[in-house]
């Protein structure tokens, strides 16, 4: 498969985030993991027992958390709901997530390949899963959002135009490099 062209559009990939950019994402990403099903059932329990008592009482919000799934995160970039998203780059078929960049690109959402599917999934309760996108943050959190913001879109969104156009692969086996290196110097 080195040998063969691959289109940039599935090259990208190949190039995911740095490995401390990465360990940044997932670090902040793990302060918004979705609530699990013991988590749900305290909330809405504990909601359930403020109705009883006081029926005029407000539920208790679900508390922010990350988005997954490719279909809901593409409904998200959609609405322009979506603050960022990470992509997993091993996703299997590619086809599944070759879409996304191009889409967040034009709706302007900041997005980042991240190198492992299982390492997405973990944060949100799965074995794996292709993608996650952030909705909101606290405000607490904004600023160290905003360098994060900073860090993927200088990356990725604002090299778009140079991730497009580069293709992979092309990489010539020892036979051919050796016959290449002959021709150059018979001329």
């Amino acid at each position: 498969m080195k040998r063969l062209k691959i289109p940039p559009a599935l090259h990208q990939f190949q190039c995911p985030a740095s490995r401390h950019t990465r360990g940044q994402l997932l670090k902040f990403a793990a302060k918004y993991r979705p609530e699990d099903k013991l988590e749900k059932k305290r909330r809405l329990r504990s909601s359930a027992e403020a109705k009883l008592k006081d029926p005029t009482a407000a539920a208790i919000k679900k508390k922010q958390a990350i988005s997954y799934g490719i279909q809901l995160v593409t409904r998200l970039v959609e609405r322009k709901a979506a603050k960022l998203v990470l992509i997993a780059f091993d996703v299997e078929p590619v086809e599944i997530v070759l879409f996304l960049p191009a889409l967040c690109r034009k709706m302007e959402v900041p997005y980042a390949i991240v190198k492992d599917k299982s390492l997405l999934g973990k944060l949100v309760g799965l074995k794996t899963t292709s993608c996650i996108a952030f909705t909101g943050v606290k405000p607490a959190d904004q600023p160290a959002f905003d360098k994060l913001l900073e860090c993927v879109s200088a990356t990725f969104n604002d090299r778009f135009e140079e991730i497009k156009k580069k293709w992979g692969g092309m990489r010539l086996s020892t036979k051919s490099k050796q016959r290449l290196a002959k021709k150059k110097k018979a001329k």
